[in-house]
């Protein structure tokens, strides 16, 4: 089966075999998926000049109605999508319900939230400001949509949440979406689209998908556009310096690698809440999704009094977590999406043992119900760190897989600074009953981070999780993690609004605000 891409309001084959999309557990082929031979600048064109104004002349109530029924939509058909996510992404049903139940959910947050902002088409900003002596000469900020579309490049991690996360925020903005999710992982993100045009619930040109190769996409964007982009750094510094995206100045948010901590307070105790929750937190964010997710815990940072307690109670816990075939019911861990992949996560491993010792995952290891020859399986691998202080490579090295990294530290600024050699991270986590120490970390990381998540006793089972990245709240992240940021509410709206100031006679701004929607971005 070739997978067709949705350019110019039809669907369309590559001109060439494509690349396979295979099943990380049995190495067989399911589809493949090419863009040659598809005019890529066209289809981009298409989006601007038919999908933006009919986005456009809808208001953000009508807007919402639309990401309203692309959720009922992939709602009834989530059954379906579970089993592509088993078959090309390798994931357990926990795994692939965070990814499809995250896209549904980001989309029906975003309309309701949409619903609120009702009948307008712009937002303003704040009250009139009054700019002279004359009082009828006064001046308003406003945010109206751009007049370009939004170039959305995802990773292969989450095919679901990474396409609707973005296409809900540029939607109820009024901008028209050009999608491109990562070849390896394509199948589900092309069955939802392909759902969601088949029930007709978008203006022509709201919505294009390209399944296969980047091709061209960079050459094509306009100063008038934005791209989205989550992956890795390096693939980000290509795109940041493409000749037409640096000469066109294009509106640019990158989320990349990270290598986001956890951070044990010094109250905590063997056998204590927090101390347990810790646990819990760190061998999840390890074999969720086999650890490929952006906000993966990769540093576990704990008291240095505590390291032989806090490793033997995650070896325990680890030695508890069965991995191989999804389609076995016992199976808590499934395999990384490609042969390619595990290479990847092989291969920076090997570069982290060169600073640590392994407390598990080294050894005899043999998924259940599955050939590890044909499969793409890497165990569950805590690494642990001595001398942090001195070492290297555990602070620049990602291994995107289910690999964590245990180091102690000596006092908080200590942690602190341990942090913050990462580089720049998206989420860091602090567990502490300590109400001084968690306001205390929240200062000394907060620079260094996009999120921080604050766990004691009284949250321990209500909090969402480390890794787990909600609509209401900013995911992005300084340095390393791409300097970007999305979603947080209304305020993800910002980037697919141009905000001006307009000058003018007040009557006349009073009667423009009178229009718009009142916001803070």
């Amino acid at each position: 089966m070739k997978l067709s891409s949705f350019v110019n309001g039809s669907w369309v084959e590559g001109t060439d075999a494509g690349e396979a999309l295979v099943d990380p557990v049995t190495g067989e082929e399911l589809a493949r998926a090419s863009t040659v031979g598809i005019d890529i600048g066209a289809a981009m064109d298409y989006g601007r000049r038919i999908g933006g104004p009919a986005l456009r002349e809808m208001t953000y109530g009508e807007r919402a109605k639309l990401l309203g029924a692309i959720a009922e939509a992939l709602t009834a058909n989530r059954e379906a999508y579970g089993e592509i996510a088993l078959a090309n992404s390798g994931n357990t049903k926990v795994d692939a319900a965070i990814d499809i139940d995250g896209g549904i959910g980001t989309l029906q947050f975003f309309a309701r939230l949409g619903e609120r902002l009702g009948d307008a088409r712009a937002l303003k900003d704040g009250r009139l400001d009054r700019l002279s002596r004359e009082e009828s000469f006064q001046a308003l900020h406003l945010s109206v949509p751009l007049r370009g579309i939004a170039v959305h490049v995802n990773a292969f991690n989450f095919p679901s949440w990474g396409l609707w996360e973005k296409a809900a925020v540029a939607l109820l903005a009024g901008v028209p979406v050009f999608a491109k999710p990562a070849t390896a992982t394509c199948l589900l993100s092309h069955r939802m689209v392909k759902d969601v045009i088949d029930a007709g619930l978008l203006p022509d040109g709201a919505l294009s998908l390209v399944c296969g190769s980047a091709r061209e996409i960079s050459a094509n964007v306009i100063g008038r556009d934005a791209i989205a982009f989550t992956g890795s750094a390096d693939t980000a510094t290509t795109l940041r310096t493409d000749p037409n995206v640096a000469s066109t100045n294009v509106r640019l948010n990158v989320e990349a690698d990270s290598l986001n901590t956890a951070i044990l307070g010094p109250d905590a105790a063997p056998g204590g809440p927090e101390f347990d929750l810790y646990v819990r937190e760190v061998v999840k964010e390890m074999t969720q999704k086999a650890g490929q997710k952006c906000t993966a815990i990769r540093r576990a940072l704990v008291p240095a009094a505590l390291i032989d307690a806090v490793a033997e109670a995650l070896e325990a816990r680890l030695a508890g977590t069965k991995t191989g075939n999804p389609r076995n019911e016992d199976v808590r861990m499934g395999p990384v999406v490609s042969k390619s992949q595990q290479a990847a996560v092989l291969a920076a491993l090997g570069k982290l043992k060169s600073e640590t010792q392994v407390v598990t995952g080294d050894g005899d290891f043999r998924p259940l119900d599955a050939d590890p020859e044909r499969a793409c399986f890497v165990p569950a691998t805590l690494l642990r760190c001595t001398d942090p202080k001195g070492a290297a490579a555990v602070h620049e090295i990602e291994a995107f897989g289910p690999v964590c990294t245990l180091m102690p530290y000596d006092g908080p600024e200590d942690a602190f600074a341990l942090a913050a050699r990462g580089g720049g991270s998206l989420a860091a986590s602090v567990f502490t009953g300590d109400g001084e120490f968690a306001k205390h970390a929240v200062a000394g990381i907060g620079a260094d981070h996009g999120r921080v998540l604050v766990v004691d006793s009284s949250v321990g089972r209500g909090q969402t999780g480390h890794g787990i990245v909600m609509p209401q709240c900013v995911h992005g992240g300084p340095g390393r993690a791409g300097g970007g940021e999305e979603l947080g509410g209304l305020r993800a709206l910002g980037f697919y609004h141009q905000r001006l100031a307009v000058q003018g006679r007040v009557d006349w701004l009073e009667e423009i605000a009178g229009g718009a929607a009142e916001w803070s971005g």
